[in-house]
């Protein structure tokens, strides 16, 4: 089968053959029908380096991914052949505290794992290719009735990282509450739609891109702006001097994280979701009274669930560009070049 392979760090993937696997016991094939271009990808083409993660290339890229079963091992049952897929992409080891939970993104003994602090297209095969093998059925989860997988494979973390991110700050998204998106990409769009669709707070919209602001009104965003001078007063006007209540920052970048902090409220939440690589200076006047800052990383297969329930009830739509899998590399050249609005889906099954 074709396969779209990171060979190195800090090179271009390619496309190359590669063997079909076959699941042993407990595992299970999944025929891709779609696999989410996601920017931290990015990171692993041109920043990453030998000794930066415990694993190193070669493997195929893809964490965000749905599709059919098409085969299973010895020992799976309640997955029969055809039936639609999406896949956890966060392999833990399946039996520490946080495993048993289901939030394997922060397993605690990474060595017993499949590969330590990873999984699909995470220093293991991902689903830019025609299947994808998962390591353990628990990590398959069966689709809601008439949710399509390509609809579903950017759900797997464009829309799971910001549902665990808003769901964590429920208690403080109460109908007189305000949050902040910054950023409205692959991420960002989805946050807003989560705000709307599981609390009753007001969502203000930051993007430099007209496009993006376009994209976060139609997402349900009460109020859409570019960053810039006057916006941190915007926000305190809108919120009668208070700040928001919480703010999700899905860039992740020294100014935006500057701009979280200035529009921030007092006992208020900031969660940096994106990877720009900014800093937060924190000192005892730098920041709003009692504050919480923290990161987020994926979020749990439980919440995942939630998160594909929702959007089978229409609560949540993703902006997707579709993409064959020869064209997989011109998708990560675009979302390179900022050229993208929403999220890029590579779609195997369609080749």
């Amino acid at each position: 089968m074709r396969a779209l392979r990171l060979l190195e760090w800090r090179s271009d993937p390619v496309l190359t053959d590669v063997d079909t696997p076959e699941p042993g016991p407990g595992q299970v094939l999944v025929r891709v029908g779609g696999a989410g271009v996601c920017h931290s990808d990015l990171h692993l083409m041109r920043e990453f380096g030998a000794g930066d993660m415990p694993w190193n290339p070669p493997f195929t890229l893809g964490h965000e991914n749905a599709g059919w079963v098409e085969r299973v091992g010895d020992g799976v049952q309640g997955l029969d052949r055809g039936m639609p897929v999406a896949v956890y992409g966060p392999w833990g080891c399946g039996v520490c505290q946080y495993c048993l939970q289901g939030i394997e993104t922060y397993c605690e003994r990474p060595e017993a794992a499949p590969v330590p602090r990873g999984g699909a297209g995470l220093g293991l095969d991902g689903g830019m290719a025609g299947y994808l093998l998962v390591p353990h059925a628990r990590h398959v989860l069966p689709l809601p009735e008439g949710l399509d997988p390509v609809v579903a494979a950017p759900l797997t973390d464009a829309g799971l990282t910001p549902y665990h991110a808003v769901r964590r700050s429920w208690p403080k998204l109460a109908p007189t509450s305000t949050a902040v998106v910054i950023g409205i990409g692959g991420l960002g769009h989805l946050a807003v739609q989560i705000v709307k669709a599981t609390t009753a707070a007001r969502v203000v919209a930051v993007d430099t891109r007209s496009a993006a602001l376009d994209l976060a009104r139609d997402s349900g965003a009460d109020l859409a702006t570019p960053p810039g001078e006057g916006v941190a007063e915007r926000v305190r006007e809108l919120t009668r001097g208070r700040g928001a209540d919480v703010v999700l920052d899905c860039v992740g970048s020294d100014d935006t994280l500057a701009l979280a902090a200035a529009v921030g409220r007092v006992l208020g939440d900031l969660t940096v979701v994106g990877l720009g690589g900014g800093t937060l200076p924190v000192s005892f006047f730098s920041m709003p009274y009692e504050m919480s800052v923290q990161t987020t990383y994926w979020g749990s297969r439980f919440e995942l669930v939630e998160v594909l329930e929702l959007a089978a009830r229409g609560r949540l739509h993703t902006e997707i560009t579709r993409f064959g899998l020869a064209d997989a590399p011109e998708a990560y050249r675009r979302l390179e070049e900022g050229s993208l609005t929403g999220r890029a889906v590579v779609t195997p099954s369609e080749e």
